[in-house]
């Protein structure tokens, strides 16, 4: 009886072989014929059959599924039996490990071709997949990581790259690399090389001097800054703000960092977390215009026109030739007309010392509205600064200017 069990199972065991061997043969056969659909068809159908297999059938397998699944542009699979094949193989006999390195070298070149492709034609998810795949053909070249991230982030596929980021950031990636350079004696610029190799070929030829290598910045920040980003695009304040709190402690004078977190508070409607952190990063950067500007807008925003007035008016203090600034105190005065009309109207008609102290506290508004709107049109003029230029000199009854600007507003429709 057992005897009779060992030979069933052995008849068994044959007919799963010859099913194996068949099958290869057949992808085999059409993967000469470029038949690829008939190559993956066969493939699969051997799938299954293939673990109990010997090592020389179960590398031929892997070498096969590579090329098929290669051919039909399925990279993903293809690079995993390339990657199988030479796992495989690192532990028994090398058959097919030299015959396939250059093919999966050239299935790199094209994951690459294609990835750059896509990108070049602004199709930005698709060109973040064909990077991830070619991060995934080997797993060294997390530059490719880095790149598919980016592009998913930019094809505002906000899962996907969140996904990608975090994954660099658990890799530990940074992005150093050498940089190489030597100064051109012709035009005494600073010269890049791709290699140290290429460096040196180019210093023989004696045209270059002082050749030096070092080291690229770090991304790691950089890809932390960008998760934040994506944080807050996705509503995620808490966890965004949280990262960018573990940031800081690290970098505690990134300006960036803390007029990040400060913009999350503006975003949640937090207007004095958001103050406090801009007064902070004017203590740490006081000669910065735009820091004084960005506070002033969030103040204008919440109609505090005092508080506004004061941002704005340091920002020039600052930087006179700032059009933003001086557009936006111009407009942050003009905010305080409506309440002197207000208060004319309300006025009873006797009272024509009060009408005639408020007609001048507007003529004083509006005279000392015009130089700043005339530095903002002069330095980047549109039809809106024309048109409120226009207002200001019929106010202050200076009809030939405002006749003027008019022909101005008409070159500008």
């Amino acid at each position: 009886m057992k005897k009779q069990v060992l030979t069933i199972a052995l008849g068994l065991f044959t007919i799963v072989a010859f099913a194996q061997k068949n099958e290869l043969k057949t992808a085999e056969k059409a993967i000469k014929k470029l038949d690829y659909s008939t190559a993956v068809s066969a493939i699969n159908s051997a799938e299954g059959l293939i673990a109990n297999a010997d090592a020389k059938t179960k590398s031929k397998f892997y070498f096969l599924k590579a090329q098929a699944f290669g051919g039909q542009k399925n990279f993903e699979k293809a690079g995993e039996a390339y990657n199988q094949l030479f796992s495989f193989e690192k532990s028994t006999k090398k058959r097919y490990t030299d015959k396939a390195l250059p093919m999966y070298n050239l299935l790199k070149d094209e994951v690459n071709k294609t990835a750059f492709a896509f990108n070049d034609a602004k199709n930005y998810k698709e060109a973040s997949k064909a990077f991830y795949i070619r991060y995934l053909l080997d797993k060294k070249d997390t530059l490719f990581l880095s790149n598919a991230a980016q592009l998913a982030l930019q094809g505002e596929d906000l899962d996907t790259s969140y996904e990608y980021y975090v994954l660099l950031k658990d890799l530990g990636y940074t992005g150093v690399r050498k940089v190489y350079n030597a100064v051109d004696k012709e035009t005494n610029k600073k010269v890049g090389f791709n290699s140290e190799n290429e460096m040196n070929v180019m210093m023989k030829l004696g045209k270059y001097t002082n050749p030096s290598t070092s080291n690229s910045p770090s991304k790691r920040n950089d890809n932390l800054k960008f998760l934040v980003t994506i944080l807050s695009k996705q509503k995620k304040f808490n966890e965004a703000i949280a990262l960018i709190q573990d940031l800081r402690k690290v970098e505690p004078d990134n300006l960036q960092l803390l007029m990040t977190e400060a913009f999350i508070y503006n975003d949640l409607k937090q207007p004095k977390k958001f103050e406090a952190l801009m007064k902070e990063a004017t203590e740490k950067d006081p000669t910065n215009p735009d820091l004084y500007f960005n506070i002033g807008i969030v103040n204008y925003n919440a109609k505090n026109i005092e508080q506004a007035e004061k941002y704005f008016a340091k920002a020039i203090e600052i930087k006179n030739d700032y059009p933003k600034g001086n557009w936006m105190l111009a407009n942050t005065l003009l905010l305080k007309d409506p309440d002197i009309v207000s208060k004319m109207n309300a006025l009873p008609i006797s009272d024509t010392e009060n009408y005639i102290k408020f007609e001048k506290e507007r003529k004083d508004l509006f005279t000392r509205v015009l130089p700043l709107l005339t530095k903002a049109d002069q330095e980047e003029r549109s039809e809106s600064s024309v048109r409120l230029l226009i207002g200001v000199y019929e106010q202050l009854e200076m009809s030939d200017k405002a006749t003027e600007f008019r022909k101005v507003l008409e070159t500008l429709k």
